[in-house]
């Protein structure tokens, strides 16, 4: 299998990954960490689905979806942290005044795991960041040692599986996903 990481800018392709089943739906889209929370707590049903659509409009795409194929089998968002709600967050800080960006959801199609899709997703992210000029791509994992992840809250990666991708530990968080401590890791890009 060969795995094509590019920029999102299908909407349908986005809607697969990470639309709710329910188009009324007031869930997903990826934008709990991309907007404040007042604002994804007002964007109702459709309209969620039709901020997406701005964003793949606009000049940065706001993540990369992976193929195999014409088939979508994967979504990662990432964007400067600084356009995001991890600017703000009390809970996973600010490591220093790099202006780097945040790779905070990973997700793999049900029926596609296990085959090395989120690492390519890992992988396209850093260089969709890298030809943006970003210095530096952080990620928010759990550390979760050998223990497993629920599939519900697995969106935010593993601290290992971000190791095997290059990133680093470089501070400890106050936050937890599915009960686990969430690490800030990170990747030069300089």
């Amino acid at each position: 299998m060969t795995i094509d990481v590019r920029p999102a800018s299908v909407f349908e392709d986005v809607r697969t990954m990470v639309g709710p089943r329910n188009p009324v739906s007031t869930v997903c889209w990826c934008l709990s960490h991309r907007v404040p929370s007042r604002q994804s707590s007002a964007l109702r049903g459709a309209e969620r689905g039709d901020f997406v659509r701005g964003l793949l409009a606009a000049p940065t795409a706001p993540g990369v979806l992976a193929y195999d194929g014409n088939e979508v089998v994967g979504w990662a968002a990432i964007a400067p942290r600084s356009a995001t709600n991890f600017a703000r967050s009390g809970k996973i800080p600010h490591v220093d005044a790099l202006d780097v960006w945040s790779l905070w959801c990973i997700r793999t199609r049900p029926g596609h795991r296990g085959q090395g899709i989120t690492h390519a997703l890992i992988q396209g992210a850093v260089e969709f960041a890298r030809a943006k000029g970003a210095p530096a791509v952080e990620g928010y994992p759990v550390d979760n040692g050998d223990a497993k992840v629920d599939q519900t809250m697995a969106y935010v990666g593993t601290r290992s599986m971000f190791e095997k991708a290059g990133f680093v530990k470089v501070a400890d968080t106050t936050s937890v996903s599915g009960g686990f401590p969430r690490v800030i890791v990170r990747l030069a890009l300089g």
